[in-house]
């Protein structure tokens, strides 16, 4: 069973809100070009590589881009 709560997990304190900023932030996590974008791109080409070892790059690759930090 699961239990939602709506709390972070690190408490924020925003000062001065940045619209354009945000926007900048928001399409390099989930934009074409960003860091989601390119990882799902590297795991869905690793199931069409017949060479193991080139698979196995894409895959490190494509899990190394979803890794925090």
């Amino acid at each position: 069973m699961w239990n939602y709560s709506r709390n972070l997990q690190y408490p924020i304190n925003i000062k001065n809100r940045n619209i354009e900023m945000a926007k900048v932030i928001v399409s390099q996590y989930g934009g074409p070009d960003g860091e989601l974008g390119a990882s799902l791109r590297y795991l869905s080409q690793r199931f069409g590589m017949p060479d193991k070892n080139a698979k196995a790059i894409l895959n490190d690759i494509g899990t190394e881009e979803l890794a925090p930090g």
